[in-house]
């Protein structure tokens, strides 16, 4: 059975999709996953491409598709029957010949601006009635530059050309989406710019079926969208792990010695490794974190960063694993040594040995066929779309320091006998409190990535959480911590739920952690601002469930660990519910100060 269609000839699959359909939905665990499709093309082919690869992403998909060309008609007037679909995520896929007016070639640059402002309000007004009625993310395609300019190139430039207002226009979306999270932009432009117009529109399918694209085309928006929804839904991968020798430079640095090393400028070689590290350091600087895995003894391997013009330094990986092991080992060493899943990485490799057998051991974890041309390995990770993100925040831009950071507290963890004196050592300080309009976008974010450190896996669209946020019914609390070695930023998420009757009771709906604060007293903290809050809301007691899922083993225990008593016979290792009463609790924190 394919696990992964993308591995396959895009022929195999369009001839086979029935069958690839049949095979990938009969895998254990899928997500339940429903799409709401507006189109204004036909979007019957680019949905069932679509579906393999959410199916390959272990999804479940369910979807609603607009007639040919009433996406608008269903966004506002038949909105009703897209709410009544219930949809996780609505995907406005509009093209180019879909803008319903573009300027005349005499058009000032105030006629341009109205032009502009009227075809936002047209979408605007879309996008705020699915807000309003269904209240899910939206996203919404951009648009691909016309294909047939009459201008020539002044049509990019002067207020009347079709290329210049699709220039606009899409400017206008993106600051919408910039000032609005709940719409997100999928950049068709640029995928159409990357494919190529001469591979991208085929006319005859569009006189035809009303399919703008090709076949290729069509795959590749469905690519584009997955890698969204994978974002959105948390499934993004986090960290890539690199090797090294014939991988950041050229030559093997036992052998060759720094000297000798092909980084730099001085040939076309040597300029390729300082582009692919380049280009590492800029996944860095967005919040991938970097580690190593090498076959190398440490020492040496560690010098090849203090080559002149090595751009990487040793600083900027998280774990560094040179040794003769093998691969799959130390890169389940660094899973755990960064707390994340094997899932979340992204390995590269120039030896073709080496990544057959982390694929055979490791089928978790994504390995690119980057071969052994290091100039084409910045264009085949980002095809493979393994970083996509659905959003920016603070947090997600210091990620990558905050494992490094990590490291460091681990090296000075040996230094002191006792844990207690360890974590006094940290100066830690914290700051919880209920849910702020400037956190709503990372605690959505959060949410929707976490995995392992999840009691019940529940997710929340950023509308819901808005909702959530303002209902007297809920409790709910962020937390942030920092130490001496930096600021971890928002960490922590709890929603709990009032139930007065038959007793006062508080539900905790969810509780999450990112994994890169265990051990360091955190959930105690959370845990007494819990408590106060059902206190305050006149609740006898909390209540938590766990459901266990292929990735939140390590919460298992997590209410009896905190002292919780199971309150329900029915409890097994699935599902299990747990009670603490607040009239007797005392606060445990111990080495935290909290703000």
């Amino acid at each position: 059975m394919t696990t992964d269609v993308r591995s396959l000839p895009l022929d195999q699959i369009l001839r086979s999709r029935k069958r690839l359909r049949r095979e990938l939905a009969a895998a254990p665990s899928l997500r339940p996953l429903r799409v709401a499709v507006l189109g204004g093309p036909t979007t019957a082919e680019v949905v069932d491409l679509l579906e393999l690869q959410l199916l390959s992403d272990g999804f479940a998909p369910a979807f609603y598709q607009s007639e040919y060309n009433k996406f608008y008609e269903d966004a506002t007037l038949d909105v009703a029957r897209v709410a009544e679909f219930k949809p996780d995520l609505v995907w406005v896929h509009t093209q180019v010949l879909n803008v319903s007016r573009f300027p005349s070639p005499g058009f000032s640059e105030a006629d341009l601006e109205v032009r502009v402002a009227e075809e936002l309000g047209r979408f605007t007004r879309m996008w705020e009635s699915i807000l309003a009625t269904v209240g899910c993310q939206i996203v919404q395609n951009n648009f691909e530059h016309p294909p047939f300019p009459a201008l020539g190139n002044l049509d990019a430039t002067v207020a009347g050309g079709q290329t210049r207002f699709v220039y606009e226009l899409n400017r206008a979306f993106a600051r919408y989406a910039n000032a609005d999270h709940r719409v997100l932009i999928h950049d068709l432009n640029a995928l159409a710019a990357r494919v190529g117009h001469a591979h991208w529109f085929d006319w005859e399918r569009w006189f035809s079926y009303k399919m703008l694209t090709t076949p290729e085309a069509s795959w590749e928006i469905a690519a584009s969208v997955a890698s969204l929804v994978a974002a959105i839904r948390g499934r993004a991968k986090k960290c890539l792990i690199v090797d090294l020798d014939n991988t950041l430079w050229g030559g093997v640095i036992g052998d060759d010695g720094v000297d000798k090393l092909q980084i730099g400028q001085e040939t076309a070689v040597a300029e390729a490794y300082s582009a692919f590290q380049r280009y590492c350091v800029a996944l860095r600087e967005r919040g991938v974190v970097l580690a190593v895995c090498s076959k190398n003894e440490d020492s040496i391997a560690r010098t090849g960063f203090g080559h002149p013009d090595s751009i990487l330094k040793v600083e900027h990986f998280a774990a560094f694993k040179a040794n003769w092991e093998p691969k799959p080992d130390n890169i389940r060493a660094i899973a755990e040594e960064l707390s994340l899943g094997l899932d979340s990485f992204v390995f590269i490799d120039d030896n073709p040995a080496e990544r057959a057998i982390v694929r055979a051991q490791l089928p978790m974890v994504a390995v690119p066929e980057v071969g052994h041309e290091v100039a084409q390995y910045p264009a085949i990770i980002a095809a493979g779309r393994f970083f996509e993100a659905a959003g920016m925040s603070k947090e997600d831009l210091a990620r990558a320091d905050a494992y490094s950071a990590n490291a460091a507290r681990v090296a000075v963890q040996s230094k002191f006998a006792d844990y207690g004196e360890y974590l006094d050592s940290l100066s830690m300080t914290a700051e919880i409190g209920a849910f702020k309009p400037v956190y709503l976008e990372r605690i959505t974010q959060l949410i929707n990535k976490t995995n392992q450190f999840n009691l019940t896996t529940r997710r929340y669209t950023h509308p819901e959480i808005e909702s959530i946020a303002g209902d007297a019914r809920y409790i709910t609390l962020y937390g942030r911590l920092a130490d001496t070695f930096g600021d971890n930023g928002l960490i922590s998420v709890i929603i709990g739920r009032v139930d007065a009757a038959p007793i006062s009771v508080l539900h905790i709906d969810l509780w999450i952690m990112s994994c890169r604060v265990l051990k360091r007293d955190m959930e105690l903290a959370m845990l007494d601002a819990l408590v106060a809050g059902a206190r305050a809301a006149g609740a006898s007691e909390l209540r938590g469930t766990y459901l266990r899922t292929p990735k939140n083993a390590m919460v298992a225990e997590h209410y009896p660990t905190l002292g919780f008593v199971a309150a329900s016979p029915e409890n097994d290792a699935d599902r299990s519910v747990w009670k603490l009463d607040v009239a007797s609790y005392t606060p445990r924190n111990r080495h935290i100060k909290v703000n």
